[in-house]
């Protein structure tokens, strides 16, 4: 059974930074992409950055600049640097994992949601 669990979350003012992390539990061998979405009060969810496994990286273009994703992959971990952060950054932050290779081998292709945390930023 595959988890994800957020952590780092929390309030912060404004200009402050925060360090999310993600660590995924399981028996997989590899994850192909690891993202990090988010979601406001009455907006839909909305992609923040990813992480391929042959490190390729892409931003949402509010977070180009000021977000930082990387990843562990010895530890099955992927972070999200924020800094300069804005009140319109508060939301829940969610971690996905997309595309695993489990033992023997076998790929499954879905995408596999963390329970979210919370980042609240205050002016």
């Amino acid at each position: 059974q595959v988890q994800l669990v957020e952590s780092g979350g929390g309030l912060v003012q404004a200009g402050g930074s925060l360090r999310l992390s993600c660590e995924a539990s399981g028996n997989i061998i590899q994850i192909n992409v690891m993202s990090w979405y988010r979601q406001a009060p009455g907006k839909e969810r909305e992609l923040v950055a990813a992480h391929t496994r042959v490190g390729t990286t892409n931003y949402s273009e509010s977070g180009k600049g000021r977000f930082t994703i990387s990843r562990d992959d010895s530890k099955k971990t992927v972070y999200l640097d924020m800094t300069s952060l804005k009140p319109d950054d508060t939301a829940v932050y969610y971690c996905v994992a997309t595309g695993l290779t489990v033992p023997p081998g076998e790929f499954m292709p879905g995408q596999y949601w963390g329970r979210g945390t919370q980042v609240t930023i205050s002016p």
